[in-house]
């Protein structure tokens, strides 16, 4: 594991504009076959725990997940990390409104769009909508943020706005909320409630 983000953080930086050796000999000692290319990092944190729900041991199978801090690096990733660089197989997902940075990147990098899923708003919208509010807010409660939820629905900008937009802002607005609850989301999803697109890339890999 330790490894693996090691080879992680070498692509960021590489990603960054420094030296790829770094990331090029840790592909070859880990034997890296496949990367998931994600938006942010609460999306990582998210497919990590659904993979660890489901047994899977990503670092080991050769996987990584890479955070890319947003959808217009998704060429500058796929470049690098696909066919024109370390030839992996590249896999992810994507928020409907950012799926033409990732058509123009893959087709940028040649690298094929099979195995790229597509959320209709984001991730977190995605598993908010499965497993419902009602049950989000209750995990507000378990995680100590009930106080916080009350007085961010007092807010008149919030008067109004259906429930499960509300639940999804309030994870916005504050630093790292996102990153945690992307975890504690997917760990409270019944087996049969993972989203279609979660569930496909787990699948695909």
């Amino acid at each position: 594991m330790t490894d693996m983000r090691a080879f992680r953080d070498a692509v960021t930086g590489w990603a960054g504009g420094g030296p790829g050796g770094a990331a090029r000999e840790l592909a070859v000692r880990l034997n890296v076959r496949t990367a998931v290319l994600l938006e942010g990092p609460s999306d990582h944190a998210a497919v990590e725990a659904l993979a660890a729900r489901r047994g899977r041991d990503l670092a080991a199978e050769g996987v990584c997940v890479v955070p890319m801090g947003g959808a217009m690096s998704v060429a500058r990733y796929a470049g690098l990390l696909g066919p024109p660089g370390l030839g992996l197989r590249l896999t992810g997902l994507c928020d409907e409104r950012e799926q033409p940075f990732y058509d123009r990147g893959l087709d940028r990098a040649r690298a094929p769009r099979r195995g790229f899923f597509v959320c209709v708003a984001d991730l977190e919208e995605e598993l908010i909508r499965a497993l419902g509010p009602a049950a989000v807010e209750e995990i507000f409660g378990a995680e100590g943020d009930l106080r916080a939820w009350q007085t961010f629905l007092r807010q008149p900008a919030q008067h109004g706005r259906p429930r499960q937009q509300q639940v999804r802002r309030f994870l916005g607005t504050q630093k790292g909320r996102k990153i945690r609850y992307g975890r504690l989301l997917v760990e409270a999803l019944a087996p049969d409630r993972t989203p279609a697109p979660l569930d496909d890339l787990l699948a695909c890999l």
